[in-house]
């Protein structure tokens, strides 16, 4: 924060210098509903070495879960647009709500670092670190394994990803094999997020284009999980950020997913900038008696919005 109004000048120069020069930097958080400035945040790049998270809140809005708001979208975007650098957090460990912030955004700790302005006696930052995001047609043993096991504890804790609690593990395995099979051939990539700590898998998603030449620019987006151990940590919007780096990168336009009803996750996608586009009453039968909707959701990658052909 600055301390003389001479400083935050300089600052706010220094901030609006970055954006002319990279293209990106801080923005302003307004209030959805009143339109009012609640704050800043966004990311600097440091040195080309990696890109700063920073937030401030106007002091009437703070204890109002805004600037984990803030963190949260602003490593979302840094995941799905900006340069492929670590994305980072300083945070002193006395600054707790800091602290949980950057936990809450997905960060992990990864380490510590004096900062240029420390006082000698003052304790160093933790950096933190997002997680890191990797398109692979292939997995060595290593990853295949991690994946397999997030799959069979994403099935036992619930998630709608192919099978229900309690799949042998066997079947996973063949699924997975399948799924194998089709990205060694060209026909799917998948889109892993790793631990910033280990590298470890924590989230994996499929993106399979549409086969056939009618719709050369449509993917579906599939087998989508995250570590069911960090549930509430981002971990979901940032492997999605993730599946739309990649999408574009694959020439991609348009990407569709479907989501089983009852299961609430309708609300995350559309929070991801998806619409539902339709929905097979009944078409899911998790168990006798327990038929669920098969929710089709869509969304463009290319800045266009979602229009319907009115032609029969």
């Amino acid at each position: 924060m600055a301390q003389t109004d001479d400083a935050a000048v300089e600052f706010f120069d220094a901030a609006r210098k970055h954006w002319d020069e990279r293209g990106f930097g801080f923005w302003v958080a307004l209030d959805r509903e009143s339109g009012e400035l609640v704050g800043v945040g966004g990311v600097k790049d440091i040195d080309g070495a990696f890109l700063n998270l920073y937030y401030r809140l106007a002091f009437d809005r703070l204890g109002q879960g805004l600037g984990t708001e803030i963190a949260r979208a602003a490593a979302a975007h840094a995941l799905e647009f900006l340069p492929e650098l670590p994305v980072r957090a300083l945070v002193k460990e006395v600054n707790v709500p800091s602290v949980r912030t950057a936990l809450r955004a997905g960060f992990q700790a990864v380490g510590a670092k004096v900062l240029r302005d420390d006082l000698p006696d003052e304790a160093p930052s933790i950096v933190f670190e997002a997680p890191r995001v990797e398109a692979a047609t292939a997995f060595d043993a290593a990853t295949r394994e991690q994946v397999l096991d997030l799959w069979v504890r994403t099935n036992d804790a619930g998630g709608a990803v192919g099978f229900t609690p309690g799949a042998p593990r066997g079947d996973v395995d063949a699924a997975l094999a399948r799924h194998e099979e089709a990205m060694a051939e060209g026909a799917s990539t998948a889109v892993l997020l790793r631990s910033a700590v280990d590298g470890r898998v924590i989230g994996m998603a499929l993106v399979t284009p549409a086969p056939t030449p009618l719709m050369p620019h449509v993917a579906t987006v599939w087998r989508v999980m995250t570590d069911p151990d960090a549930r509430g940590r981002n971990l979901g919007r940032l492997l999605m950020a993730g599946v739309h780096r990649v999408s574009r990168k694959l020439g991609l336009e348009i990407l569709t997913l479907n989501v089983r009803s009852g299961t609430g996750t309708t609300r995350f996608y559309e929070a991801c900038g998806y619409e539902v586009t339709g929905r097979v009453l009944g078409a899911i039968r998790v168990a006798p008696g327990d038929d669920r909707d098969d929710i089709w959701m869509a969304r463009r990658l290319d800045g266009r919005v979602l229009t319907p052909d009115v032609r029969d």
